[in-house]
């Protein structure tokens, strides 16, 4: 009730369309569940703060592709992605897809954990990455291409570590954000 009360002023002073409305409240509504997940996570896991070494992210996980929403004969063969410290607060980033044809693509960025722009080398989708980690088993993942933002992907790994659920949000048609999940399960 606090939280539509308070939208409904910021709507008021800032003469927005219902439509902006209703992404602002998306966001709204994924920035509270993300931190309520990261809450609620890391004091399931123990954690009183975040540090890279202790990171649940770490490591490399498998797309789950019978998951996803899209008939099977057009899912990727395989999706990989490799976490890995690469010290001084840094990550190596990796990410290895075969496309349903064949094509494969081998992405690959050494990024800060502060926010900071890092180059995205040989990816079709971005080619920069800004990344930050709110607790140790979330990691946000902001994609740019051309110097506009395309898409901002949330990390999330189970208390037990073996799972990995990924939330995209990306432009859509008339300026809705569109919001998908994809399941990882860790590559042992």
């Amino acid at each position: 009730m606090i939280v539509q009360t308070s939208l409904r002023k910021f709507r008021a002073s800032h003469q927005l369309s219902t439509g902006e409305m209703n992404l602002i409240a998306k966001f709204a509504g994924l920035a509270m569940t993300l931190w309520m997940a990261t809450s609620a996570s890391a004091s399931t896991i123990g954690v009183s703060s975040p540090h890279a070494g202790e990171s649940l992210l770490l490591g490399s996980w498998l797309l789950d592709t019978s998951r996803l929403p899209m008939p099977p004969d057009q899912r990727p063969k395989s999706v990989k992605f490799s976490f890995d410290d690469a010290g001084a607060g840094r990550w190596n980033v990796h990410v290895d897809i075969v496309y349903a044809p064949g094509q494969e693509v081998h992405s690959v960025a050494i990024a800060s954990l502060d926010g900071s722009s890092a180059q995205i080398d040989r990816s079709p989708e971005a080619d920069h990455v800004q990344l930050k980690q709110p607790a140790p088993n979330v990691l946000v993942m902001a994609l740019h291409k051309d110097g506009t933002l395309v898409s901002t992907r949330i990390y999330s790994v189970t208390p037990d570590g073996n799972n990995l659920v990924e939330t995209a949000v990306y432009p859509g048609q008339n300026g809705m954000a569109v919001m998908k999940s994809a399941y990882f399960k860790r590559a042992h």
